[in-house]
């Protein structure tokens, strides 16, 4: 990706990151897919690593889809095929954020995709991300938290079953519940009273809207599910409605500028809605979605919104902040993470 003459990459390395919206499933390195793909026999050009990479990331003569888009995830599904497979995956996403100067990570995953290649019990797969999840915050020395995910298109007796289990696991580094899926065929009224049973629980709540879906997802979100985050959320401009609720809710928005430029929610990435998101008074954090599949990492992300967005190095530190003050922690952690942060941040 080019950016015109600014800070180098190497800047936003530099500085300390937050991040809400990651998933585990689009965060495969590429070598490590070499490598499990060799030792199962995968049926994948193993021969020719360039077509193997073609079908897991996204590569530039590609139409920017959200079915391109999500086709990737057809190959990568075929990944998950032993525990020691799933702990390893879990722990280099936390090693690769750590690597990006990441302080916090919320990793979401989805534990019925992560079980369907062998059939894998719910909870012993849910066991396995927590378990790889506590190594790499001993081990990289950043704060990891898990976000289980359920999708709209799949029953409510699966969804009911992870809030059951991501509830029991609420003091092992579960702390959230999200939504995600097609929402442009699939409503979230179903899972309304879910999220209900959830929340009184202790899980928090994001839902993945207005990403596909028009603005009116969004308040669904935040009205009917109790969202406190949204995923994307990135046609909230098209209803003043749908803004004002948002402001008035104090409602987070997870935006991943160069995965809604790749699955083609943003025609352009110098048109993407961030900076009038920002300018509306929302409050807007930056995420990567899967750095897997686009390639990047978060500093990427940050030199984008500054170099292509046009956002001021205070912009910018006003959105890694925003992801401290909404991170799904408790009150004091919280103003911890961010009083550290902001310590270290340029003024």
């Amino acid at each position: 990706m080019q950016f015109p003459d600014g800070k180098p990459k190497q800047f936003y390395q530099s500085l300390p990151k937050i991040e809400l919206h990651r998933h585990l499933e689009g965060s495969l390195r590429l070598s490590t897919m070499l490598e499990v793909a060799h030792a199962y026999r995968l049926p994948l050009p193993l021969a020719d690593p360039p077509r193997l990479k073609a079908l897991v990331q996204i590569q530039k003569h590609e139409p920017l889809t959200s079915a391109n888009f999500l086709s990737k995830f057809e190959t990568l599904r075929l990944f998950f095929r032993t525990p020691e497979i799933i702990a390893r995956i879990t722990k280099e996403a936390f090693a690769d954020a750590a690597a990006d100067n990441l302080r916090y990570l919320e990793l979401r995953f989805t534990p019925a995709a992560l079980c369907n290649a062998k059939n894998f019990p719910l909870s012993e797969v849910m066991d396995w991300v927590i378990a790889s999840a506590k190594e790499a915050e001993t081990e990289y020395g950043i704060i990891a938290r898990l976000i289980a995910s359920v999708n709209r298109h799949e029953s409510l007796e699966i969804a009911e079953k992870v809030v059951e289990l991501a509830a029991e696991r609420l003091d092992d580094g579960i702390v959230g519940l999200d939504l995600a899926g097609d929402e442009t065929r699939f409503p979230a009224a179903p899972f309304a009273s879910l999220f209900q049973e959830a929340k009184k629980a202790g899980l928090r709540l994001t839902v993945h809207a207005g990403e596909w879906g028009g603005p009116e997802n969004i308040i669904e979100a935040i009205q009917v599910l109790g969202a406190e985050r949204i995923g994307h959320g990135v046609r909230v401009l098209e209803d003043p409605n749908a803004t004002a609720l948002a402001r008035e809710y104090g409602t987070t928005f997870e935006v991943c500028p160069t995965s809604n430029y790749q699955s083609g929610v943003v025609a352009a990435l110098h048109h993407h809605p961030l900076p009038d998101m920002l300018a509306a008074g929302l409050n807007v954090t930056l995420n990567t979605d899967d750095p897997g599949i686009s390639a990047i990492d978060l500093s990427d992300e940050c030199r984008l919104a500054c170099e292509t967005l046009s956002l001021s190095l205070q912009d910018l530190r006003h959105t890694l902040l925003n992801a401290a003050r909404a991170a799904f922690l408790p009150n004091g952690k919280r103003a911890q993470l961010e009083n550290a942060l902001a310590s270290e941040l340029p003024a």
